[in-house]
């Protein structure tokens, strides 16, 4: 069947709140060199897609300047020098950008099969977090098995991911949220404390937990607001992963003095400037070491709600709410 010229799309004609997108109409893009197009049939919705609405994480250059980041379907189109994927295939895919639409061009490198088993919602929950968890906990942090790791925001899309990979490795976790609803979720996926920091002190907790050692790794999306405080929860040779920065970018009146004492390493990064070729790496690792562990049940994306693709208002406002456990989805 001959693809169809137009596409809807959510369209962003100004910057500002969720009212701003709407529905509109535009032509299908065409997949170049070593992209396929996909038909989508679920989008995952994501705190950089905020960001970008309100104008604060543009896009890349040569990225399409259409919202979204993640999305499954079926493939209907090959680009040239594209082999392994035919039409109809089943595939979810981190994006450069243009995700929120009916149709998505996405780099080969980046693209992986449905696991075994699951539909197209639960694919398109996978590859946003799926690709920062590995990146910076794994890849970057090096967490190994009998490690120990904090993590923030662990009722989140990237919380939820994060808690189920470090322990599916061997990993001792503990995490933060905000309600006794949100901690019970993050032990039930397997944190082995979960901290309320609106009632708790993590850093204190973490201290009393780990009998004064702190933990080998922190994984942050809190930025300067935490920063003291996560230094303080390390123990020596401990890496602090920054991976967001919902509490400010700039820390004021740092002491770096435990930085050295405790030879700690503080690192992190962003998915979207990073290039083909390590995105394609990630993609390998994802295919090789959690597919399986997908597949077999070991681990599943969390998700919070699924609203129609016409719905998307809707979905950023519960977004930004920050009233959700897991991953908020658009289905079409």
């Amino acid at each position: 069947m001959p693809l169809p010229t137009n596409m809807r799309f959510v369209d962003l004609p100004s910057f500002g709140a969720p009212e701003v997108m709407k529905i509109s109409a535009g032509p299908i893009p065409v997949p170049s060199e070593g992209q396929i197009l996909v038909r989508a049939q679920a989008i995952g919705v994501n705190r950089p897609d905020v960001a970008q609405r309100q104008g604060t994480y543009p896009p890349p250059k040569d990225a399409s300047p259409i919202l979204g980041l993640e999305l499954a379907g079926e493939v209907a189109a090959v680009g040239p020098g594209v082999a392994g994927y035919s039409i109809g295939d089943l595939v979810c895919g981190l994006a450069n950008g243009g995700a929120y639409a009916e149709y998505c061009l996405l780099p080969v490198g980046q693209v992986l099969p449905f696991p075994k088993g699951y539909d197209a919602v639960k694919a398109a929950a996978l590859p946003e977090t799926f690709f920062t968890v590995w990146a910076n906990l794994f890849q970057m942090a090096g967490l190994t098995e009998g490690e120990s790791v904090l993590i923030h925001g662990g009722s989140s899309g990237i919380g939820t991911t994060a808690i189920q990979l470090a322990r599916a490795f061997g990993a001792e976790v503990y995490a933060t949220a905000g309600s006794q609803e949100k901690c019970d979720a993050c032990v039930k996926l397997g944190a082995k404390r979960a901290i309320n920091y609106k009632t708790e002190d993590f850093a204190e907790v973490i201290k009393a937990e780990t009998g004064g050692q702190g933990v080998d790794i922190v994984l942050d999306m809190i930025g300067a607001a935490y920063f003291d405080k996560n230094i303080a929860s390390l123990a020596k040779d401990g890496c602090l992963s920054i991976i967001a920065f919902l509490g400010g970018a700039l820390a004021e009146k740092v002491n770096l003095t435990p930085i050295m004492v405790k030879r700690l390493t503080v690192t992190g990064s962003t998915m979207r400037p990073r290039t083909a070729e390590e995105k394609r790496a990630i993609r390998d690792d994802l295919l090789s070491q959690v597919w399986p562990l997908l597949e077999a049940g070991k681990l599943a994306p969390v998700i919070h709600k699924t609203f129609a693709f016409e719905d998307v208002v809707e979905a950023h406002r519960l977004m930004e709410t920050s009233g959700h456990i897991g991953k908020i989805m658009l289905r079409l």
